[in-house]
C-alpha cells in the first residue's frame, strides 16, 4: 500500500524517534512511503533547499497518489494539519494517532468525516499496531 507519512516538521522534532520507529515498521510490513525521509533526524537540512512552491506541489502529488494517510499528530503542525484536510478534500482514509495525554486540535478530533479515524496510544507498539489495523480494514 502507498502510505503518506505525515509528521511535525518546523513544529517540533520531539517525537522524531517515534516516527522513524513507525516508518520502519510500515516499511518492514513492504508498504511504500514516498514520505519516509521526513521521519529521519536530518529532514529539516534536506528540505532547506527546497522552495515553498516545490514543497507544496511535491506533497500535493505524494497526497493524490497515496491510498491512505497516516498522521502523527502529538505535536501541533500547521502542515500535517493541511495535509490531513487535503486528503480527506480529495477521498482518502486518513488515521491521526497520538500519543494519550496529549492535547490534539478540535478541528481533528471533532471532524465528523467517516473517512478520519483519530486514535491515542500509550506506547509505540500500540501505535504501530493502530497502524497496523488501519491498513487491513
Amino acid at each position: 500500500m502507498n502510505i503518506y507519512f505525515a509528521c511535525s516538521i518546523t513544529g517540533g522534532r520531539e517525537l522524531e524517534s517515534a516516527y522513524q520507529q513507525i516508518v520502519a515498521a510500515l516499511t518492514a510490513d513492504g508498504h511504500e512511503i514516498p514520505t519516509s525521509h521526513l521521519a529521519q533526524s536530518e529532514v529539516m537540512e534536506n528540505e532547506r533547499e527546497l522552495t515553498s512552491q516545490y514543497v507544496y506541489e511535491r506533497d500535493v502529488n505524494w497526497i493524490k497518489n497515496c491510498d491512505v494517510l497516516i498522521a502523527e499528530v502529538s505535536v501541533p503542525s500547521h502542515g500535517v494539519g493541511y495535509e490531513i484536510a487535503y486528503a480527506l478534500g480529495i477521498g482518502k482514509p486518513v488515521l491521526c494517532i497520538h500519543e494519550q495525554g496529549r492535547r490534539v486540535s478540535k478541528m481533528i478530533t471533532g471532524n465528523p468525516d467517516p473517512a478520519i479515524i483519530t486514535k491515542s496510544y500509550s506506547t509505540l507498539e500500540e501505535a504501530i499496531s493502530l497502524a497496523r489495523a488501519f491498513l487491513k480494514e
